[in-house]
């Protein structure tokens, strides 16, 4: 559902990019992976230079952002790296090793910025160095992917954190018996039954205040604001969940369509459809929720109500 036009790059150095690499290789909405020298002095280094041309050892990233949000990424790469560290991660040490955010357009430093701010909110001061990416140079090719030829080779990353959800709360259901205790007909209705809301009925379709919409069952982060636009539909649209591993997707071949079914992921509550007629400049997908499937909380309760990690990704 998604094209090349929806694919941008970011730069990342976070110590050893073997590592670096194979823990983003594993992220949905990752396209490819490149491991390479960046930032140093020279047009030309390769592994053996590279102190004496101060280049980091660096992972240009390809991503679908219709899939996955730069949000996303830094919160990824902040989740590796030890963003105290100076010119170490790891048991590498040296200036190749640094730590480092690299980008090519103004929009990226808008928010690589808000996210640093948020990081060193919760860290203090951060030796994470945020330029304009210059003099990048593709690694030797036995470089390249080097954990998925070398299985048991060196890394300083747990790559399995790749495959747990950046929000690892237990989001599950209450009993069936609850359920049907806390929710009206019509809201378990379209939740547990897989049905669906008339259209221009919910209130949150003219909702368009900053805040994260959540699972109104389990309180599981699905939207944000910052996603949500106006199709005209009669129903909550939005470009993107909140984070990627947050949604599920299943096919559905009811009332003789084929569709794509969007779940929530720790409830397995039916929220809509997604479709590919959405805003280009949002990545051309449009999620079509049932709003009496979400809770919006907005801004300025988010921190009261236990989500102020999600703040980043509305403002």
């Amino acid at each position: 559902m998604s094209g090349i036009n929806n694919y941008r790059t970011i730069y990342l150095a976070g110590g050893c990019f073997w590592g670096m690499e194979g823990y983003f290789k594993r992220i949905p909405g990752v396209i490819k992976t490149t491991v390479g020298y960046a930032n140093g002095n020279s047009i030309d280094t390769n592994y053996r230079k590279v102190k004496e041309t101060d280049h980091a050892e660096t992972v240009k990233i390809l991503y679908d952002f219709s899939i996955l949000s730069l949000e996303e990424i830094l919160l990824h790469y902040f989740r590796v790296i030890d963003p105290k560290s100076l010119n170490r991660q790891g048991n590498d040490i040296g200036r190749q090793y640094r730590t480092g955010i690299y980008y090519t357009t103004d929009y990226d430093l808008k928010v690589i910025k808000k996210i640093f701010d948020y990081e060193e909110k919760i860290h203090g001061e951060i030796a994470v160095e945020v330029i304009p990416l210059k003099n990048f140079i593709k690694a030797e090719e036995y470089h390249q992917d080097y954990l998925t030829k070398n299985p048991g080779g060196y890394c300083h990353i747990n790559l399995e954190l790749a495959y747990n959800p950046l929000d690892e709360r237990d989001y599950k259901n209450p009993s069936d018996e609850e359920v049907k205790k806390d929710l009206d007909e019509i809201s378990y209705r379209v939740m547990r039954e897989n049905g669906t809301e008339h259209p221009h009925t919910s209130d949150l379709n003219e909702e368009y205040r900053s805040g994260i919409y959540v699972d109104k069952l389990t309180g599981e982060p699905l939207f944000s604001s910052s996603e949500k636009f106006d199709a005209g539909c009669g129903w909550p649209s939005f470009s993107k969940p909140i984070l990627s591993k947050n949604v599920i997707y299943k096919k559905d071949s009811s009332h003789g369509m084929l569709r794509t079914e969007v779940r929530s992921s720790g409830g397995d509550n039916h929220l809509g459809h997604v479709f590919n007629d959405g805003p280009s400049e949002k990545g051309g997908l449009r999620y079509c929720i049932n709003g009496v499937a979400l809770r919006f909380i907005p801004l300025e309760k988010m921190k009261e109500e236990g989500y102020e990690d999600y703040i980043p990704l509305v403002e």
